[in-house]
């Protein structure tokens, strides 16, 4: 079992300043795989210290200095990737394929994003010709909590862009999985980054996330995670006024036209919804068909989730891994029992574990039909492979379904006629519209709007969300 109890400050790997233990869990046997210390308040102390001295000189250093640290960053990063899927794979139960190809490359393709964007970035500009002169500055010490459903991703999302416009900062990954964070701070300290710029303290949220919240010495918390806790560190930082960044939950409806190109349009959606075992704010959970198509829809999901299988992480193939805990399973558990109850059809999967699955946190791949949008299972995220369908007679009526919830991170629209799909797109309350299929290539902006956050992640627009803005007038006779 591996022994991760030290926490990264100042550059050097060091105890906490109190001793306390927690197992990491690999949720696909149960069974503990490392021992991880959880912090206290005098640790984020430690961290904080070292972060204030580091933004001295490291606020003060140029692009092309930080540029070549963050190329000598991605060098570190492909050459460990493999590293790097295995831990994502033990901590959170991803099976190898997707640790390996969709998971542990999110580092590097973000990094990329933001080396492009910082290449081109102005961080100062003349407003105008009367010698008034606007400056983007880095904001400080930045406290970033990230979540365990796409570590690295998130990782990359908040400290990359952090560092690279002069700001330090301390992360606490979720307790949960920490390995590939604990990771990424060899990768950072392996780049060449000097001490202080970037920390890592494991905890609590309640105890670690609180105390950085509530830090007079941090300029700025960047939160993953649920929109609960994210109103809790909202709360907490309110007190010393710092800046709050926040990406949380998400309720995203899939919008399928009956002029979509059906069967490629709900294979697609059951494949997106059950991706990452279903653990994504922004997997389409919500699947809203045209009425006239409805039985045909759900007559490709049923098929489409019989040849879903569940399998052991550690074998190659397209199946889809546990999820991350007993809390998580419980839950899932119980909103699985919840939509049967409220009067939803089961056309695939259900409660309790697959067959042959006696230990691990396996779900069922599972699929509703006829649920109205009032239902808790069309309202509340599960976070697992849980799939809603609900029928719509409407274009107009389909908008006000999918806008109908708290939550506005992620859209999906299915539909062959352009037109149609640039209207709706711009009437969805979401951060992000997907037609037809469609990515979003590295630097694109990712973040919502309602309950689902503020800011936005990736590209010129991560950058940002780590700069103050500053004007100075009378600057040419200066």
């Amino acid at each position: 079992m591996q022994d991760k109890t030290k926490f990264y400050i100042n550059g050097a790997w060091v105890a906490p300043v109190t001793p306390k233990t927690m197992d990491v869990i690999n949720p696909a046997t149960e069974k503990p795989v490392a021992t991880i210390s959880l912090g206290s308040a005098a640790d984020v102390d430690a961290a904080v210290a070292a972060a204030s001295k580091a933004f001295e000189s490291w606020s003060q250093t140029s692009v092309e200095e930080r540029i070549a640290l963050l190329e000598k960053l991605m060098e570190v990063m492909i050459r460990r990737d493999d590293e790097m899927a295995e831990a994502i794979r033990l901590e959170m139960g991803a099976p190898v394929a997707v640790a390996k190809n969709q998971q542990a490359p999110c580092g590097p393709s973000h990094l990329e994003g933001f080396i492009a964007a910082l290449k081109q970035y102005n961080f100062e500009a003349d407003y105008n010709d009367k010698g008034e002169r606007i400056v983007h500055e880095p904001i400080g010490v930045c406290g970033l909590i990230t979540p365990w459903n796409w570590p690295i991703n998130q990782i990359a999302l908040k400290v990359i862009p952090a560092v690279a416009v002069g700001s330090t900062c301390i992360l606490k990954p979720s307790e949960i999985a920490p390995l590939s964070a604990m990771l990424f701070a060899e990768m950072m300290d392996e780049a060449g980054f000097p001490a202080g710029v970037f920390n890592l303290v494991n905890g609590e949220g309640i105890v670690v996330g609180e105390a950085m919240s509530a830090h007079p010495d941090i300029d700025m918390m960047s939160f993953t995670g649920s929109t609960r806790a994210g109103a809790a560190v909202t709360r907490t930082s309110a007190e010393t006024v710092k800046r709050v960044s926040l990406e949380l939950g998400g309720k995203s409806p899939n919008i399928v036209f009956s002029d979509s190109d059906l069967e490629k349009a709900v294979k697609r959606g059951v494949a997106s919804c059950f991706n990452n075992t279903g653990q994504s704010c922004n997997a389409p959970t919500r699947m809203l068909v045209e009425r006239d198509s409805y039985d045909e829809a759900i007559r490709i999901a049923e098929e489409m989730a019989a040849k879903v299988s569940v399998g052991n992480p550690e074998e190659e193939g397209r199946h889809l891994g546990p999820v991350v805990s007993e809390i998580q399973y419980n839950k899932i558990q119980g909103l699985i029992e919840q939509g049967i109850s409220e009067g939803a059809r089961l056309i695939a999967g259900g409660p309790g574990k697959p067959e042959g699955f006696e230990e691990g946190y396996f779900v069922k791949p599972t699929i509703f039909a006829d649920v109205s949008n009032d239902m808790v299972i069309a309202r509340e995220e599960v976070f697992g492979p849980v799939l809603a369908m609900i029928p719509f007679d409407t274009e107009e009526e389909a908008i006000a379904i999918a806008n109908d919830t708290p939550y506005g991170l992620a859209a999906y629209l299915q539909t062959q006629d352009a037109a149609k799909a640039r209207r709706v797109a711009k009437k969805l309350r979401a951060g992000r519209v997907h037609i037809n299929g469609t990515g979003f290539s590295a630097g694109a902006p990712f973040g919502g709007y309602k309950q689902s956050g503020n800011g936005r992640e990736g590209g010129k627009w991560g950058l940002e969300d780590f700069l103050e803005v500053k004007a100075i007038s009378g600057y040419e006779a200066s």
